[in-house]
């Protein structure tokens, strides 16, 4: 944040886990300050890692003032924490984005440590600053449609290690994989997680579609989805008596001032969304090899 100033073509800042006071993680290096002052530098350990702390870096801690640099930031900043934290509590970033201009955005990192030791957390952050960061960016020369050829199916790339799957749709980049205990790396939600995805964001544009051409006040639609695995004979509905199929639960939570009429006719709409429709409907899957 203090260098920014003296950088003119910066367009953003990126914090993850900063102290407000830089002076304030001084006391991590109590003691073996005496160490420090004496031979010049020493070897610390923080957050589980070992670091070499040089007497620079100690005078250099007590010269820093940043809310006047935060302050006066030409750039966006976006402040990531958590809120477990132990090595640089969480208020240090509440004081960073209070001191700053907007801009702003704030992220909490939920469990993660001091370091993102764990690879999930690194991953994450480095997946949410890509994307936050990605209307900063100049586009250095115009793209006019026509000078590359537009893919418009959706593809998938898995390596031969895992199960770790990257997925772009439409010029929007995804990832998916599988849970630890089914050889996986937990980087992303599984396949059967976009399937429920694609059903419950399609009931819940369905929802609104509806409510706004009926001028109903529906403020908010959220659905909340389950898949799992039954015996068929445990489906009233179903036409197979054999064997296991898949069952789907959906609930739709509505917001809004709706009465009871009102609520039963969307929950009647929720059934006509169009991905609800193509898993009830026949499907023919066609495969092949490019040549």
């Amino acid at each position: 944040m203090q260098a920014a100033k003296g950088i003119d073509y910066l367009k953003a800042v990126v914090t993850i886990a900063a102290p407000h006071d830089p002076n304030h993680v001084a006391h991590l290096f109590a003691s073996v300050r005496d160490q420090i002052e004496r031979e010049g530098v020493a070897e610390v350990n923080l957050a589980g890692r070992p670091f070499k702390i040089k007497k620079q870096f100690l005078a250099d801690l007590e010269m820093q003032q940043l809310d006047n640099h935060i302050r006066t930031l030409k750039t966006a900043l976006l402040v990531m924490h958590s809120p477990r934290d132990t090595t640089v509590v969480i208020n240090n970033s509440a004081q960073i984005y209070s001191a700053a201009k907007h801009p702003k955005s704030f992220i909490s990192l939920d469990d993660a440590d001091h370091l993102l030791l764990k690879e999930k957390d690194s991953f994450y952050v480095g997946m949410m600053i890509a994307s936050w960061g990605r209307r900063y960016i100049n586009v250095a020369e115009e793209v006019h449609e026509g000078d590359f050829a537009i893919d418009n199916r959706v593809t998938t790339s898995t390596e031969n290690l895992g199960f770790f799957t990257e997925i772009f749709a439409k010029g929007h980049a995804m990832v998916a994989d599988e849970p630890l205990q089914y050889g996986g790396t937990d980087r992303g939600p599984t396949p059967y997680d976009y399937l429920l995805a694609g059903l419950g964001a399609c009931t819940s544009m369905t929802l609104q579609m509806y409510a706004r051409r009926k001028k109903l006040p529906l403020t908010k639609a959220v659905v909340r989805l389950t898949h799992q695995k039954i015996h068929a004979k445990d489906c009233e509905g179903c036409e197979t008596d054999s064997g296991k199929i898949d069952r789907l639960e959906r609930e739709i939570e509505l917001f809004g001032e709706l009465d009871e009429t009102q609520r039963e006719r969307l929950l009647e709409i929720a059934e006509r969304c169009p991905v609800h429709k193509t898993l009830h409907s026949e499907i023919d899957i066609i495969s092949r090899l490019k040549g």
